[in-house]
């Protein structure tokens, strides 16, 4: 396998390319060569929701509006990727998501004296958030030693964010007693710019790849900001500033034969509370989310390779089902 430029007094062992289970591939473009990758990815989340609004005398004992309802999201991003070899060490890309997804809620108020469930679906098709990248290869170690690579990410919002779709609120939303509160159409796009920095390290040895990373990612608040309630009607939230993202990562990638290879990772993320007016919102805390990643890479010609690969959420904040297929094309 070879990661930028190879050591010139011992060459690593060749290997397959080892399978694609994180969203950066660990292998840099060649100078002068452009890959393609088309890629198609699914993900499944189910989870219970409790809102409460009023007043709690006794934990046991709430005066107010209580609804529980059960969640269920679907969401199909096909994607179209674009990276070119700018020097031995330098590789530039960028990435046009086209994101569907539909939302499904099933709750029943205890406020009603009903013992039927209620069901409230969405949907949302349109382009995602744009994303360009740069990595650059930091070392030429000898045989047996690591490489090093360092990337910074952008983040667009050129996808339809929270805060162009309409809620189903007659005048306000943030108290929540003057309707569902539901988005009546879901955003593609998260709404806020960011920026990540992220070093990822590769150590060949045979027939097996050890590798990792960690990064960091800054989210750029807005100021404001407006939320859509039914009716035409706006409401001010003020600033808003998204929680940054600490993540890390790491896996091996396993060769089984000259087209074939097979990877096992997991990847961890930790994201910071999101403040309002510069105040922590009531009820957002610091999350975690957490994935095991299995992946299976195939060479079917000299210039094409499927890669497929799997997640499964470790926390109840992580989706539960996470499918992916790229097919990157060299030329």
């Amino acid at each position: 396998m070879r990661v930028g430029v190879a050591p010139s007094d011992e060459q690593p062992p060749q290997l397959a390319q080892v399978a694609q289970i994180f969203e950066q591939p660990g292998i840099l473009t060649q100078p002068g060569h452009f890959v393609l990758e088309p890629s198609l990815q699914y993900g499944y989340s189910s989870n219970n929701r409790v809102a409460i609004v009023g007043y709690t005398i006794i934990p046991s004992l709430v005066i107010g509006l209580m609804d529980v309802r059960e969640v269920k999201r679907h969401t199909l991003t096909a994607a179209l990727t674009g990276r070119m070899g700018l020097t031995n060490r330098l590789e530039g890309e960028i990435r046009i998501p086209y994101v569907s997804r539909r939302d499904t809620s099933v709750r029943r108020p205890f406020n009603e004296p009903s013992a039927r469930d209620e069901s409230f679906s969405a949907n949302g098709h349109a382009i995602g958030d744009i994303e360009l990248g740069l990595r650059y290869q930091l070392n030429e170690p000898e045989y047996g030693k690591p490489y090093y690579i360092a990337g910074l990410r952008y983040k667009s919002t050129t996808g339809k964010s929270p805060f162009d779709v309409i809620y189903d609120c007659v005048t306000k939303c943030i108290d929540g007693v003057t309707g569902s509160g539901d988005p009546l159409e879901l955003p593609t796009g998260s709404g806020f710019q960011s920026l990540q920095a992220n070093v990822t390290w590769l150590l060949p040895t045979d027939p097996a790849v050890f590798f990792g990373g960690l990064s960091y990612t800054y989210n750029v608040g807005r100021h404001d900001v407006y939320r859509k309630a039914f009716g035409g009607v706006s409401e001010a939230m003020g600033s808003i500033k998204p929680g940054n993202v600490w993540g890390m990562n790491f896996g091996m990638g396993l060769a089984l034969n000259e087209r074939s290879s097979f990877s096992i990772g997991m990847d961890l993320n930790t994201m910071g509370p999101t403040k309002q007016q510069g105040v922590t919102l009531p009820g957002s805390v610091r999350i975690v989310t957490s994935s095991l990643l299995l992946g299976y890479s195939h060479r079917y010609r000299p210039d094409r390779t499927v890669n497929i690969s799997v997640a499964a959420g470790l926390t109840r904040d992580t989706p539960d089902l996470t499918l992916s297929v790229r097919v990157p094309f060299s030329f």
